[in-house]
């Protein structure tokens, strides 16, 4: 027997959320049986009907046939008394009975009418129950056709998907999102997250919003049996070691970049000279507190005694002989280097109590809301700018891979120069590695990667009037989009419940089955929909809402509304909403909800992909039936 099997592929792609489309449409109603017709055979009032008919028209017959019979009897009577001749009255009666004979053929013609009429009827009705009950039969019949095949298409619109995946299209470099709460940036950091398990790729996550954007995340890695790694600067800072292993040049631009954020007047090409000849000093590997004791020593007068101070016990004396030779005459630097040690005094812990720890799959660099919005831009800076280098000497050793195998994703790309993440766009691109940024507003940065070739354009939901009035402009006047109860339920039911920070309580920790890694070459979509489910809220709350999933309701309302994309309308949109270009052209709306994928109704096929191709084998002789059953297909491939 031929055996068909799906052909299976590894996916590269990138899914953002789901789009509600019903493509089959409803059936409607059940065709109704055909009932049988009412049908009467000759009733008794009918027959009554016609025989008083025949007595009315057969009454002066009647009349003249009683005459004749009393004038006969009167003429016998009258021959027999002798009152009158015999043959007179013979010759009366003679004439009565000729009168009296048609009278009669006539009342009998008329009853046999009657009785022919009455048959006749009751043929005819006869004739016409069974033309009824022929006809019937045909109703019947072709009902019994329209029945299963109504049938058929109510299976069909039934089993359909209605959820379908929303994807990176094919040649886009990156995503930018404009606007959103933390709660739908916890649902899109989800989904992308989930995406990136299935295929086993790798995932980075910078998040600069103050909160635990990817604590949900967070909790689905590790029902997942893999460990993130989480660092929360400037908590984690000793631990981390991203951008400490470069060379010195390498180094001194990333400090030198930091310094530009903090202070955007300074000279960065000043200051990178300054940091290479400390780093040519010191070593490229040294500690950047040593790197800050000797920027505090150069600022110091040439004969001040420095042997008493506790920061300058990091370096030898032999040190501070090379770098007071190193800037000899160089007034400017050693003016600038005061300024230096004071920016880069906040990075003084990086990568103290680092250790060797092996490859992670799941990234996560966070900075405390407590640190305030000046130290948040200046570890976003550093860590963007670290990134940038290791992406940029990847991309000089030819380590080109697949498009989004390798996936960093920015929460609030807003809150850093645009220099830094233009800078980050750039070295992402040469190694097609997939980028996402997210911006609490719609800036004038945010604009002008929203239009940008190779970008996707990403709408939630608007902080303000301003930023969604240009938004508003951006999408177009007269803008429209269907948004499905689902997504107002669960984004409602969610909303402003975003974690605080990445700290958990070790009562709550996830223990998984299998034994704990940092990596994983996939997991499985049925496992995955599993750990969604219990592991994240976005499962549970999905599933208490499920109710909410059918098209229309009982009675018939369609349960997705019709709302304007305008100032007004992209202020009220659900967390979870968002606004995307539809291939077709105009905006359509989806849902960033991760537990989207836990419904029967959702499917990892976009709208509009073929089905997936199948490959037929040739008759063989079926294995033996021996060992365990085979794994079940899934579908939702």
């Amino acid at each position: 027997m031929s055996e068909v099997r799906p052909v299976r592929r590894r996916s590269e792609k990138t899914l953002l959320g789901w789009r509600h489309e019903v493509l089959v449409p409803s059936p409607g109603p059940p065709p109704r049986r055909p009932a049988p017709e009412e049908h009467s055979d000759v009733s008794a009032e009918w027959v009554a009907a016609q025989r008083r008919s025949e007595a009315d028209i057969n009454r002066p017959l009647l009349f003249v046939l009683l005459a004749l019979v009393a004038i006969g009897t009167v003429l016998v009577l009258l021959a027999m008394l002798g009152a009158m001749p015999f043959f007179l009255a013979a010759t009366g009666w003679v004439a009565c009975l000729a009168v009296a004979l048609p009278v009669v053929v006539a009342l009998m013609q008329s009853r046999q009418a009657v009785g022919d009429r009455l048959a006749d009827e009751r043929d005819r009705r006869a004739l016409e129950l069974e033309e009824k009950r022929r006809l019937l039969r045909e109703r019947q019949e072709a009902h019994a056709a329209e029945y299963t095949e109504w049938q058929t298409r109510r299976r069909a619109y039934e089993a359909q998907p209605r959820w379908h995946a929303v994807e990176v299209p094919p040649g886009t470099g990156r995503v930018v999102v404009t606007g959103g709460a933390n709660v739908g940036w916890s649902a899109l950091l989800t989904t992308i997250g989930a995406a990136r398990l299935r295929d086993g790729g790798d995932l980075t996550v910078v998040d600069l919003s103050g909160r635990a954007a990817a604590g949900e995340f967070v909790s689905l890695v590790q029902r997942c049996g893999l460990i993130p790694r989480v660092w929360v600067l400037p908590a984690d800072l000793p631990r981390m070691k991203l951008g400490s292993d470069l060379d010195a040049a390498h180094r001194a631009d990333i400090l030198a970049s930091t310094v530009l954020a903090i202070d955007p007047r300074a000279d960065i090409e000043a200051d990178r000279t300054i940091l290479v000849k400390v780093f040519d000093v010191l070593g490229e590997d040294t500690a950047i507190m040593r790197v800050t004791a000797a920027l505090g020593m150069l600022g110091l007068p040439g004969a001040a005694d420095t042997r008493d101070d506790p920061a300058l016990a990091l370096l030898s004396e032999y040190e501070r002989k090379e770098l007071r030779a190193a800037f000899t005459g160089d007034t400017a630097a050693m003016e600038r280097a005061p300024d230096l040690q004071r920016a880069l005094t906040p990075f003084e812990g990086l990568g103290s109590r680092a250790e060797q720890e092996p490859y992670a799959q799941v990234k996560i660099i966070a900075t405390d809301r407590s640190t305030g919005e000046f130290a948040g831009r200046a570890y976003g800076t550093y860590t963007l700018d670290s990134l940038s280098e290791l992406l940029d000497l990847r991309a000089r050793r030819g380590g080109t891979g697949r498009p989004w195998a390798r996936t960093i994703v920015l929460c609030g790309a807003d809150t850093l120069p645009g220099w830094a993440v233009e800078r980050l766009v750039h070295a992402a691109e040469r190694v097609s590695v997939g980028l996402v940024l997210m911006y609490r507003e719609t800036d004038g940065n945010a604009l002008s990667w929203l239009g940008a070739d190779g970008t996707l354009p990403v709408v939630m939901r608007q902080p303000g009037a301003g930023s969604a009035a240009a938004t508003a402009a951006f999408l177009g006047a007269g803008s429209r989009g269907r948004v499905h109860r689902l997504t107002e339920v669960v984004g409602t039911a969610l909303d402003e419940s975003a974690a605080d920070g990445y700290v958990t309580d070790t009562a709550e920790s996830v223990t998984a089955a299998v034994p704990v890694r940092y990596t994983a070459r996939s997991i499985a979509p049925l496992d995955l929909v599993r750990h969604i489910r219990s592991a994240t809220a976005w499962g549970r709350a999905t599933a208490h809402a499920a109710e909410n999933d059918d098209p229309v309701d009982d009675d018939g309302t369609d349960r997705l509304t019709d709302r304007r994309l305008d100032t007004y309308g992209l202020q009220q949109l659900p967390p979870t909403a968002m606004v995307l270009p539809a291939p077709s052209g105009g905006p359509v709306v989806a849902d960033a909800n991760p537990g989207i994928l836990t419904l029967a109704t959702a499917t990892l096929t976009p709208v509009g992909d073929p089905a997936p191709e199948r490959i037929v084998r040739p008759e063989e002789e079926p294995p033996a039936n021996i060992g365990p059953p085979p794994e079940r297909l899934d579908w939702r491939g």
